[in-house]
């Protein structure tokens, strides 16, 4: 595992409920040093409310859900991510309440309709979410409150601000704002004009590509990596990595699905893919489909959702933007489902240096290089 981070602790200001709150963190994770400034203001605004059923989404580490917790009839918790709702189930059970995490995208039109309605919820976007995506998940949101329910949104001007408050104004009965500081708004709003607002159709769109002459389609949403076309160092990656008939192959940080889906085109293999994401992992979903490829896709952090297994190939584009955290645990994960003789082919952009991160393999060489990225194999 990696290094023990301290965990996060919030005071509480009244008299009832518990004096202080203990968060457990990631890399990875939003927010991971500090607690969320927006997800503060909506705590403040919602402290003295009933909040009934209350739902948060894009939950980072439970935090809302956790705090108004004694607030609600119940709590449920929604995150694409695969290590935020672990931490999510961790902080529920550190701080002894009772709330549900659920790991999905938070898009009615992937996950389907919402099983019940809600009184509040809560969604405060990561910065970086996509405006597209965080639009569909916000009218998603509102689209599960009850008659009379409330939603709750944070954000700051440059993350999107005006556009969710546009989106609101045309989907929603009434906007106000509630509250403001550092910055950040607080916007409430009543009411649903019209499910998922009138947008019924998932976010995905198609990549036609050839990779080693090998025609492909991959399924790509906004927000994933490369979603308008195939990355280099994906393609070097695939035009690198030998597979062979029998083969148990893993891609591993798959994303919308590329590398399993060559691989499950060039060779009779047992193909597998794994991602952090939910979203990305629907994607794989459909681009195997698409590819005509018959392959299993699981979302989970790292390799927990193939850790029972063994692989003869390994392929990865890493996501390197995460922090030495998550890719410590990433390989350590890597070299631990490789069978006996396995390899593990990684790529990554030539001004890298991987080789801490690489320490789980006893042999790690480089294979071919291009103009931005290098693959190095690697071997237990």
């Amino acid at each position: 595992m990696t290094a023990r981070r301290e965990p996060l602790v919030l005071g509480s200001r009244t008299d009832a409920g518990p004096d202080r709150f203990t968060f457990h963190t990631a890399d990875g994770v939003p927010d991971a040093d500090s607690f969320c400034p927006g997800e503060l203001l909506a705590l403040e605004a919602l402290w003295d409310r009933d909040c009934g059923r209350l739902r948060t989404v894009g939950a980072r580490y439970g935090v809302v859900g956790v705090v108004l917790a004694e607030r609600a009839e119940r709590v449920e918790m929604s995150t694409p991510s695969a290590r935020a709702a672990a931490r999510c189930e961790r902080n529920t059970a550190e701080n002894d309440v009772d709330a549900t995490v659920e790991l999905a995208t938070g898009l009615a039109s992937v996950d389907g309709p919402v099983a019940r309605e809600f009184d509040t919820v809560a969604f405060v976007p990561e910065p970086y979410t996509p405006i597209e995506v965080g639009i569909r998940r916000l009218r998603s949101a509102l689209a599960s409150l009850a008659s009379d329910g409330t939603l709750y949104l944070a954000a700051k001007p440059e993350a999107g601000l005006g556009r969710y408050e546009d989106a609101l104004a045309g989907a929603a009965a009434t906007v106000e704002a509630a509250a403001e500081r550092s910055g950040w708004t607080l916007l409430r709003a009543t009411g649903s004009r019209s499910a998922d607002g009138g947008r019924p159709d998932p976010p995905f769109g198609r990549i036609e590509t050839t990779v080693a002459g090998v025609d492909l389609t991959f399924a790509t949403a906004p927000g994933l990596f490369a979603a308008g076309e195939l990355d280099r160092g994906t393609r070097l990656l695939a035009e690198t990595a030998t597979v062979a008939d029998g083969d148990r192959v893993l891609d591993l940080c798959c994303g919308y699905g590329p590398l399993a889906a060559y691989a499950g085109r060039v060779a009779d293999c047992d193909v597998w893919a794994t991602d952090d994401d939910a979203l990305a992992t629907a994607a794989a979903e459909r681009t195997l489909a698409a590819s005509g490829v018959d392959g299993r896709v699981v979302t989970a952090d790292c390799t927990a959702g193939v850790a029972d297994r063994r692989f003869d190939t390994v392929c990865c584009n890493p996501p390197t933007h995460a922090g030495h955290g998550v890719l410590a645990d990433l390989f350590r994960g890597a070299a631990d489902v490789l069978a006996s003789g396995g390899r593990c082919w990684v790529v990554h952009h030539r001004a890298l240096d991987l080789d801490g991160s690489l320490a789980a393999f006893e042999r790690v060489e480089t294979v071919a290089t291009g103009e931005e990225h290098v693959v190095r194999l690697a071997r237990r």
